[in-house]
């Protein structure tokens, strides 16, 4: 097991000093070390950054435990070294992950995380230079990266924590303020580290389409509280995703279009719009509900 909430609580002291916010209430979760996807959706206020901040050791439990690996978390854990290793072994892109640059080079800012998890210097920057290749940012290892676009320097950052090769990525709505040419770059990134490493990710986002692309486990969560946990056909087959204020992904929408008005029969396996060409372009005559 890679990650398993137990039981876990986590309240915020308010502005006044009686007044107590809970932002995850007796949360239980088991999420794989390999081969998962997950999406974790919910409105604004749900709890879902709170929940990926304990997995990784930003946020500690006020009840329950969290265990990473091998290293169990709970409360007043602050000072504990095996967060260090914690944080090692899940890496965690947050939103705008950018503003967490501040190296004089690209270069360096991608091999200052590996370095501070104790990577020799050489190995760092080999690994820096390998991954600033796989994000295909390569020529840029020598410029600042304050002189950059902000698509480049999203890469950079992420780039930063690739370099380390955590085993788990949490990804806090990584395509957030992207243009839809530089959100689909990025996810197929992400995507292709998923399917050819078998790293477990864990993603926040509000964008349904990439939840029905991408993830092969949804989490759901609405005050505080997982509603539902399970495949993503499920969560849009049925008014789960109403019940928890979610759009529908605009590839069900055309495919409910379809079938309405043409009389057709495809089915909710349908991921992208390629699939669905696909599928339109083998049906048969004759192949409706007619």
């Amino acid at each position: 097991m890679g990650i398993s909430f137990k039981e876990v609580t986590h309240s915020f002291r308010g502005i006044k000093k009686k007044e107590i916010y809970t932002a995850l209430e007796n949360i239980s979760l088991d999420i794989d070390e390999k081969n998962e996807f997950i999406a974790v959706v919910g409105k604004t206020g749900s709890g879902k950054s709170t929940m990926l901040k304990h997995m990784n050791g930003l946020y500690l439990p006020t009840a329950g435990n969290v265990c990473v690996f091998d290293s169990i978390i709970t409360p007043n854990q602050r000072k504990n070294p095996k967060l260090k290793k914690v944080r090692k072994r899940v890496g965690y892109v947050f939103q705008f992950p950018e503003y967490q640059l501040f190296e004089e080079t690209v270069l360096k800012d991608i091999m200052f995380a590996p370095i501070n998890f104790g990577m020799k210097p050489e190995e760092a920057k080999a690994k820096a230079i390998s991954v600033a290749k796989l994000l295909k940012i390569e020529k840029l290892l020598n410029k600042s990266p304050f002189n950059l676009s902000g698509g480049q320097m999203r890469k950079v950052a992420i780039a930063g924590i690739l370099a380390y090769d955590p085993d788990i990525l949490l990804l806090d709505e990584p395509t957030r303020g992207l243009d839809p040419l530089g959100a689909k770059e990025i996810m197929e990134i992400f995507y292709k580290i998923h399917k050819e490493t078998g790293k477990t990710i864990i993603m926040i986002t509000h964008d349904m389409n990439l939840v029905y692309q991408y993830a092969t486990r949804v989490v759901v969560m609405k005050d505080a509280k997982i509603t539902f946990d399970g495949k993503k056909e499920e969560v849009f087959g049925s008014n789960i995703y109403k019940d928890n204020n979610l759009a529908k992904p605009e590839i069900l929408e055309l495919i409910d279009y379809l079938n309405e008005k043409l009389h057709l029969n495809i089915s909710y396996d349908t991921y992208t719009l390629d699939d669905l060409l696909v599928k339109l372009r083998n049906l048969k005559v004759g192949d409706s509900n007619e």
